[in-house]
């Protein structure tokens, strides 16, 4: 037979029942508007009926309050993550092709373009009048503003390549960031959840760090109960999560962490010839790391991964993307050499025809190379005109001698057209206007009857007035040909700047003074020629602009893609997670009318007690 305060009990159950669902619609309804949180109820669920020896057998115990739990559906979770991971990457590469559009557009005055025609129409004055002085300054200084137009576009995107390069340290750190905060709260949730309670303003906190991870770098979270090792049956109440990132690395392990660490390459570390000082690799390492630490004793993370994702993979992207043109090949069996003074050359055979072309040649004059799989330094290299490089190791740094039959290379292939590709472009296009100009200037003459001169060089130094000679331009063996002229130093012979009747207007010396048939030459070859990717001199900016235009439309479309699928996950997501004002107020309703009964409830039963015991004497 049950107490005669049995149904105070039940009664009593209800309302703590009640007063939970009460307080957790409170609770809902004041975070109707935060970000990140997750609606919350509550778990109840009948109690074990009593065994009351009666002819109805057993009697209902009221009802037991479990929990208040997180209402959560684990794959929208995984849908949204995914998203935000493609949308970080389209971003970043959508915002930067804007920006390298920006710099390469024809806006009718100071562009490539515009700047071409204006020489061609200088040109044409100087054929007109052969012998006016005037009229070949005015084609010289058109030619000084091509080569300014150029400077100036390639400082530009060696200052996106290190603004880009910033912005992946600031992405690198907050990785790390993260990291911590994600470990410090898996502690702080399972000393709660040890005690049998639910963390769930603390999931929610970390959930919406996992989400904020997931748009930088590709995500994936374990999470898996701790079992007491020695009560295999008993669940602890702890779990272990983790977190693994760009497909193989583990960030965090429950209360470890990991650090993505960004250390700039040396001076004389460069793998692009084009690259600005100071580009960070990134490596991986523990959480003890601080600044000035042995990075040798870190590992290297993987740049040319596909696995990276989010924003950090688009700015690699853009920072790194060299259209899968990079230095490879490998050393023959006797490809290394020790000299009696101690000096060590390397020998690498190269299959891309795009390594045996100096006009597209962007590896570094000094740099860092891997001969296997180990990385070195190098002091200059040597090409042989054909299919052989000799490198020339950098003596002091050599802990070891290089392996012969190995896979060398330099840099890394990355297969988006980055900062690298359009540099390389300008490059291509100046080397070889540069020298088909060259060849035509240099074999005529000067109205006067002079031996023509060079129209185009590179400056040696961008603090001297120091500059390619036309013999050191043309000589494979010394200076590789044109290779180290490129956008940054590309200018005007000084010889032509000082004295502009040095252009070379005669194709003869014979001719007479007013005479042009060199310019003709020269006007034939701008509009015939095809110097650049199958197009004529003034065709470049049609060419370069394609592709970036043709980018900046993809990561555009990708980028619109990617933010109407977060949307409508969002949304989806927010069906289950999401606070809808109106279902709690009706829910405030009902609970307030149980809490209503179970009080009323108790009254009736406090008004039978008082009967029975005050007036019956029981």
């Amino acid at each position: 037979m049950t107490s005669q305060f049995f149904g105070l009990n039940i009664a009593a159950s209800g309302l703590r029942a009640a007063n939970a669902a009460l307080n957790t619609t409170a609770n809902n309804i004041s975070n109707a508007s935060t970000d990140g949180y997750s609606r919350q109820k509550v778990t109840q669920e009948a109690n074990d009926a009593l065994r009351v020896f009666a002819t109805y057998g057993c009697a209902g115990a009221g009802v037991d309050t479990i929990a208040i739990e997180r209402v959560r559906d684990s794959f929208y979770d995984v849908k949204f993550r995914q998203n935000e991971t493609m949308l970080g990457n389209y971003e970043q590469k959508n915002y930067y092709n804007g920006l390298i559009e920006q710099y390469l557009d024809d806006d009718g005055t100071t562009g490539f373009s515009s700047l071409f025609n204006k020489m061609e129409a200088a040109m044409e004055s100087v054929r007109t009048a052969a012998g006016v002085t005037e009229t070949k300054s005015a084609f010289v200084s058109t030619m000084k503003s091509i080569t300014e137009y150029f400077n100036n576009v390639y400082t530009s995107l060696q200052s996106e390549q290190a603004d880009v390069n910033a912005e992946i340290k600031l992405r690198a750190d907050r990785v790390s960031a993260i990291a911590q905060e994600v470990a410090s709260i898996n502690k702080q949730i399972n000393i709660i959840e040890m005690t049998g309670a639910k963390a769930n303003e603390l999931r929610d906190k970390r959930d919406v760090l996992v989400d904020d991870l997931s748009k930088i770098i590709s995500v994936e979270t374990r999470e898996t109960p701790i079992i007491d090792e020695t009560q295999p049956d008993r669940v602890t109440g702890a779990t272990r999560f983790q977190i693994w990132v760009a497909g193989s690395y583990e960030l965090v392990d429950t209360y470890e962490y990991r650090k993505m660490i960004c250390i700039s390459r040396a001076d004389d570390g460069a793998t692009d010839q084009n690259d600005v000082k100071g580009l960070f690799d990134i490596k991986w390492g523990t959480a003890n790391y601080k600044d000035g630490d042995n990075v040798k004793e870190l590992s290297d993370f993987a740049l040319d991964s596909k696995l990276i994702g989010g924003e950090l993979q688009g700015l690699l992207a853009l920072r790194d993307g060299n259209n899968n043109h990079y230095f490879q090949g490998n050393t023959p069996d006797d490809g290394v050499v020790q000299n009696p003074d101690g000096s060590v050359y390397v020998t690498v055979k190269v299959d891309s025809s795009y390594l045996k072309d100096m006009t597209k040649c962007s590896i570094p004059e000094d740099g860092t190379i891997k001969i296997g799989a180990k990385k070195y330094k190098y002091d200059s290299w040597e090409f042989d005109g054909d299919s052989t490089y000799v490198f020339k190791m950098d003596e002091e740094s050599l802990s070891s001698i290089p392996d012969s039959g190995r896979s060398v290379s330099i840099g890394y292939a990355n297969s988006y057209q980055g900062l690298p590709y359009y540099m390389s472009q300008m490059n291509e296009w100046i080397r070889q206007f540069s020298d088909q100009v060259n060849q035509i200037m240099t074999t005529g003459y000067t109205s006067d009857s002079l031996e023509g001169v060079y129209a185009f060089t590179g400056s040696m130094d961008n603090n001297s007035a120091a500059e390619f000679s036309y013999e050191q331009l043309t000589t494979l063996s010394e200076n590789k040909g044109y290779y180290k002229v490129r956008g940054g130093n590309f200018t005007v012979s000084s010889v032509l700047l000082e004295d502009s009747d040095r252009v070379a207007t005669k194709a003869d010396v014979t001719e007479g003074e007013s005479e042009f048939a060199n310019l003709t030459k020269l006007k034939d070859m701008f509009k015939t020629k095809k110097i650049f990717r199958g197009a004529t001199s003034g065709e470049f900016l049609t060419k370069v602009l394609a592709d970036v235009a043709l980018n900046k439309s993809n990561s555009q479309t990708l980028e619109d893609t990617y933010l109407a699928l977060e949307n409508t996950i969002s949304n989806q997501r927010l069906s289950d997670t999401g606070v809808d004002e109106d279902e709690e107020a009706s829910n405030l309703v009902k609970f307030q009318n149980a809490y209503t009964l179970s009080s009323k409830m108790i009254q009736t039963l406090t008004e039978i007690y008082d009967r029975l015991i005050l007036e019956t004497g029981v």
